[in-house]
């Protein structure tokens, strides 16, 4: 019976878990902290592995979830956010030298996108769109049953797709991404500045008004938290527009943070997409829906992955 180790790679955590091919539980698991700030990011991850590798030795392959750019075709992490001795690493090389077996890697998003469609909110649809709006914007796109990667696996980047030419700054660099607009980060970057131009609001001017407080204030009718919502919203939708007529997917599957606001961020994001999609063909039958693996995203997307590569 197949066995498999995950690996969900955060900037907090570091989590492993072993799965046996008929249950969808791991047999077993373990996380420990990344302390990304400390050297020898890969020996702590090692021991990890080590610590819950199978008694009788027998894994078939390891996959890994992690945050950044990761090319999946040559395994090499070309950096990711918090472990910044990680840059141009390669990650399955070092891996397989280690264990022996066959080891996969891609981008967080994508893999969350990909344990959607196949242990949760998307099952049984095989042509998906996934986004996770928290602090930033990410997606993952499932085509006929297959996660769309990129030549260089750098496809599915949807949070730095443009939706305003020059727009606010991004995380990025760049201006105008769907990721300035609609992520928590935007929403507090747009309140504060707001703010800053002598807005009246309930919020707190001395300081950066968290997107979690912003929805607080808005639900007690604070104007100016409602229209922030209101924003990240609407550019929400023609993003999802854009998304819409490149992929046509059968459902749209939201997780993070912010997409848990409800009708806040969901009433303008609908008005929007409404609005802008060019047929209304493209809405017929579509589904959208809420993430449902929380935390367990990660590890189950590396699973499905490794299933993935080892069946073709």
């Amino acid at each position: 019976m197949r066995t498999i180790v995950s690996l969900d790679i955060g900037g907090t955590q570091l989590r492993a878990a072993v799965y046996r091919q008929d249950q969808q539980e791991p047999i077993t698991q373990k996380r420990i902290k990344t302390k990304a700030s400390e050297p020898d990011a890969l020996g702590r991850l090692l021991k990890l592995i080590e610590d819950v590798f199978p008694r009788d030795g027998h894994v078939d392959a390891i996959g890994a979830s992690c945050p950044g750019p990761v090319d999946p075709h040559t395994g090499v992490i070309m950096f990711t956010p918090n472990i910044k001795e990680w840059r141009d690493f390669p990650f399955t090389t070092k891996l397989m030298k280690n264990f022996g077996v066959p080891t996969f890697i891609d981008n967080d998003a994508n893999l969350a996108g990909l344990a959607e469609w196949k242990f949760g909110a998307a099952r049984g649809h095989h042509h998906v769109l996934y986004l996770t709006v928290s602090t930033g914007v990410g997606g993952g796109v499932i085509i006929n049953d297959r996660l769309l990667q990129g030549s260089h696996g750098l496809a599915a980047e949807l949070g730095h797709t443009t939706v305003q030419a020059d727009g606010p700054l991004c995380g990025c660099g760049q201006r105008g991404h769907l990721e300035s607009f609609s992520s928590g980060t935007g929403i507090e970057r747009f309140v504060a500045d707001q703010l800053k131009a002598g807005r009246e609001s309930v919020l707190d001017r001395a300081k950066r008004n968290s997107a979690h407080e912003i929805s607080e204030a808005a639900k007690q009718g604070d104007a100016l938290s409602i229209e922030a919502y209101q924003i990240a919203g609407k550019y929400l939708g023609v993003g999802v527009a854009n998304f819409l007529h490149v992929f046509n997917p059968s459902i749209v599957v939201f997780g993070g943070g912010v997409s848990q606001s409800g009708p806040l961020l969901f009433d303008s994001f609908h008005a929007s997409l409404k609005e802008r999609v060019i047929h209304p063909r493209y809405l017929e039958g579509l589904a959208i829906a809420r993430a449902e693996l929380g935390d367990d995203s990660g590890l189950l997307g590396a699973r499905a992955l490794t299933e993935l590569k080892l069946d073709s």
